[in-house]
């Protein structure tokens, strides 16, 4: 299997002149997109990148993203994508962990983007309209295609478990290229097709079924830098949008959004949902109002990320999260004999090759047979179809954002009036999730929960920080003092 990149010189080969990606008024054809790749990475052998080295890529939904991420990957570098919410010392552990030796940066999160480079000691290119454009007209650009193996790493995406620091989830060009394939597919999706861009490209939900996906079959894809319900109808109308994939709090958001009743989406031929269970109810809503089909998977970063979906010619199970895709299997580990409740294991193409330098973490992960433990407990019926439980790990899903409690907690433990702190995921009508913290100060100490969250903001992107902080004389611990989660309970 050649580089990923080549998705994107295939299809420029093929129409050139058809508009690949669009925001707004603002489009890019193939050909240009390609252009724009190649003298990426011609900018980047000059700054004496070479293959196999990380480059951070820290852009929203823009049509500068795929230069950067195909021009990375065409001169054979690692991509590292990262969430532009992410503040200074988010940024250098990504650049400092992955080792990356360039950062591209948004001109709108400059500040954190440079602050963070700087503390990694990385060179960091601001992408501003207007200012981008002479740096990259500058150099001749790299009409070549570095050659790749299937087992190369193409991109690296951070994941966390409930243990501390984000791990990279290190994806092949082969992971990458038969989960887009797949799918791409799953929606069959076809050059005839434009595909709705709300879901951020740096998640890999995102980058495979709608960037990666979307570039391999000739569609267009129109952005949208921040989600917005409103917004967001306004393009699906406007662009005739035949694909929309979302999370579930997107769906919820349309469905409820001023104006509704007078959209006309019926051009909307297929939507997948994914990154968290949507609920039935909302499903049904959702299919009731606009006319369409909505197909639910399942997936992980780990995963590429799609591992299991609702295949669009098979019956489909309203809360379910279907059967695996072709090539890979999954099982369930350690059933609970009464309520037939296991770890969904996975097996196939899309596991990632291992966390970045991280060889204990990864065995942790994979077994000697290959199967991913994801951590995730679910139920599986007579039919083959999994239906998603519980998450065995803390992590909390709020708004499709994954946020990880230990990475929250251990910034409450550096404030100086806390002794303990546990961070939970609390259930919320909008966002599914909302994140709350549990806080017990030092004997004396007088904090408002207001100067906790403002301390937290400081330090963490913006969905992140605890929307809900109480304070408690003790946490519930175990026999061995460890906290125990389960046992915590917001006050209504």
């Amino acid at each position: 299997m050649p580089n990923l990149a080549e998705i994107l010189t295939d299809s420029a080969q093929r129409s050139p002149d058809h508009v690949a990606v669009k925001m707004g008024d603002a489009a890019l054809t193939y050909q240009q997109v390609d252009e724009a790749s190649a003298r990426v990475a011609a900018l980047l052998r000059e700054r004496g990148i070479e293959p196999g080295d990380r480059v951070g890529v820290m852009l929203p939904n823009v049509p500068y993203f795929p230069p950067a991420y195909y021009g990375v990957l065409r001169m054979g570098g690692v991509v590292v994508p990262m969430n532009v919410l992410l503040k200074k010392r988010e940024v250098a552990y990504y650049l400092k962990d992955s080792g990356a030796k360039v950062l591209f940066a948004w001109h709108g999160f400059a500040e954190d983007a440079e602050g963070g480079a700087d503390e990694a000691g990385v060179e960091c290119i601001l992408v501003e309209p207007g200012k981008i454009e002479p740096i990259l007209g500058a150099v001749e650009p790299w009409k070549e295609m570095c050659s790749r193996e299937d087992s190369d790493t193409a991109v690296i995406l951070y994941t966390s478990g409930t243990t501390g620091s984000p791990k990279g989830a290190e994806l092949t060009h082969a992971n990458l290229r038969r989960n887009l394939e797949i799918a791409a597919g799953l929606f069959d999706i076809s050059s005839e097709d434009v595909i709705f861009g709300g879901l951020p490209l740096f998640h890999s939900f995102g980058q495979t079924c709608a960037l990666n996906a979307g570039i391999f079959s000739g569609s267009t894809i129109t952005l949208l830098p921040r989600f917005d319900p409103e917004q967001a109808l306004a393009i699906i109308q406007a662009d005739d949008v035949t694909v929309f994939q979302g999370v579930p709090t997107m769906y919820g958001a349309l469905l409820h959004a001023p104006g509704r009743e007078n959209a006309d989406l019926s051009k909307l031929r297929v939507c997948a949902s994914g990154g968290a269970s949507l609920p039935v109810e909302l499903l049904k809503g959702f299919e009731e109002a606009f006319g369409t089909k909505v197909l639910e998977g399942y997936g992980l970063s780990e995963t590429s990320p799609v591992a299991s979906f609702n295949h669009p010619d098979r019956e489909r199970k309203p809360g379910s999260i279907g059967t695996p895709i072709e090539g890979v299997e999954m099982k369930l580990l350690d059933i609970d004999e009464e309520t037939g409740i296991g770890e969904i294991a996975i097996k196939g193409h899309n596991v990632m090759k291992g966390y970045w330098n991280k060889p204990e973490a990864t065995e942790e992960a994979i077994d000697a047979d290959g199967w991913f433990k994801s951590g995730d407990l679910a139920k599986v019926d007579e039919d083959g179809y999994y239906f998603i439980v519980d998450r065995s790990k803390d992590m909390i899903i709020r708004g499709g954002y994954n946020v990880y409690p230990r990475e929250i907690e251990e910034v409450l433990y550096e404030h100086p009036a806390i002794v303990e702190a546990a961070v939970v995921g609390i259930p919320h009508d909008e966002h599914g999730e909302e994140v709350g913290a549990a806080i017990v100060l030092k004997e004396g100490e007088h904090v408002s929960a207001e100067d906790i969250q403002e301390y937290v903001k400081e330090q963490v992107a913006a969905y992140k920080y605890p929307r809900k902080v109480w304070f408690v004389d003790e946490l519930p611990k175990g026999p061995t003092g460890k906290i125990l989660k389960r046992e915590i309970q917001a006050p209504a």
